[in-house]
């Protein structure tokens, strides 16, 4: 359970350093994703960003597992 706890949060640092990079990604604007504006209301739901990001850390886990 420590080595969990240790691994999430070097993990979260080390987005938090590199986020200026990683907002350049243009992930959350792909096609796929969905927006929906009305004049009171906006609804996003970032359907094909969360599947690249799923994808990729379970490469990742899986790679960690070996």
């Amino acid at each position: 359970m420590r080595r969990t706890l240790i691994i999430v949060g070097a993990t979260i640092l080390l987005v938090g350093l590199l986020w200026p990079w990683l907002s350049q990604l243009n992930l959350g604007r792909l096609p796929g994703d969905i927006v929906i504006n009305k004049r009171n209301f906006k609804l996003y739901l970032p359907l094909t960003t969360m599947i690249i990001v799923s994808v990729v850390l379970s490469l990742v886990l899986w790679l960690f597992r070996r």
